[in-house]
């Protein structure tokens, strides 16, 4: 099979002949394998399923400000702390509540993003191929605007938030169906809803306000016959059920200290290894061994795609990866 066969037959629950994986790293954590097995292509040889494109420019650097970038919509990062990839918001892009009416999207490179589609499917071999639309809804929102004033609008200004979110996922769509005409297999969601005890906004308001636009998207990219995957850290145990009904595809990130080594009824999986409570602190003998027990149970009858449970962060022993790579191979330790 190729890496694109065996990642369709495992959503699809189909027979296998080895369990799909797939590695992230984190800048820092890329940086510290390569000099560990001193190969600049090191994430080359780990033999990902997936081929992933993020469907957005990269962040611009902000003038006169060191460590801080901004991305399409003017929000700014601070990259300067421990966090290189993503960083954490500096300011607002909407002061307040009564400005979010007036705010309007950025307007689609489509020139841009459709060259980035065709350079990157040139490099996809036999993988699956993805394109990550991070930052969609609840997150883009919050960026702009502020995570600790959004959940109180949600509450006392639902009309405004709908207002936003209507036209962000035009944005969205747009950019959805850019990605399925230059041939992506499938579209990953990116759009943290839970927290480690539950909803950040809770089920209610998920379903009111977020669970629309997310329909939407999803029923964009089930009518052109693709994949939909959704990324959200966190527990969404209370709106899986609303997932597997909107149609989603493929749940990513799965932790395993929130669901267990339990399957999500009608969803296929993606994650298992903890990035949280295990890559960091067990031994690689504990890691292979954690790696094989979790492919073992996940595996089987399909619906899993192997992997960490998030992009692996720097604090992640090298060996630890090296053990976990041996273990999705198939190859001793």
């Amino acid at each position: 099979m190729t890496c694109r066969e065996r990642v369709i037959a495992a959503i699809r629950g189909e027979p296998l002949d080895h369990t799909p994986h797939n590695v992230c790293f984190t800048t820092p954590a890329l940086e510290q394998m390569i000099a560990h097995t001193g190969n600049p292509n090191y994430e080359e040889t780990v033999g990902n399923h997936i081929h992933l494109m993020r469907l957005r420019k990269p962040k611009a650097p902000v003038p006169d400000r060191d460590g801080y970038v901004a991305d399409e919509f003017g929000v700014v990062f601070d990259i300067s702390g421990a966090d290189k990839d993503i960083g954490t918001v500096a300011g607002r892009v909407i002061p307040n509540i009564d400005d979010m009416a007036a705010y309007e999207p950025p307007a689609v490179d489509e020139l841009w993003l459709r060259a980035a589609c065709t350079q990157h499917a040139e490099t996809a071999g036999d993988r699956f191929t993805v394109g990550l639309l991070g930052f969609s809804l609840f997150e883009r929102v919050w960026s702009l605007f502020g995570m600790e004033d959004l959940l109180c609008a949600m509450v006392t200004d639902p009309d405004a938030v709908h207002a936003l979110l209507r036209k962000i996922n035009a944005y969205n769509l747009r950019k959805v169906e850019i990605a399925i005409e230059c041939g992506f297999d499938g579209i990953l969601f990116g759009d943290d809803w839970g927290s480690q005890r539950g909803l950040i906004m809770g089920p209610e308001r998920w379903r009111a306000l977020i669970k629309p636009y997310a329909n939407e998207m999803y029923a964009a990219v089930k009518s052109k016959g693709r994949i939909v995957l959704h990324h959200s850290c966190g527990d969404c145990r209370a709106i899986m059920g609303d997932l597997a009904a909107m149609g989603l595809d493929v749940y990513q990130t799965f932790q395993p200290e929130i669901y267990g080594l339990n399957k999500l009824p009608g969803i296929a999986i993606w994650g298992g290894i903890s990035t949280q409570a295990d890559l960091p602190f067990r031994t690689p003998e504990e890691i292979y061994a954690l790696t094989r027990r979790t492919m073992e149970i996940l595996g089987a009858g399909g619906g899993y795609i192997a992997a960490p449970t998030h992009d692996i962060p720097a604090d992640v022993p090298p060996e630890n990866v090296e053990a976990m790579v041996r273990a999705f191979k198939g190859l001793p330790m």
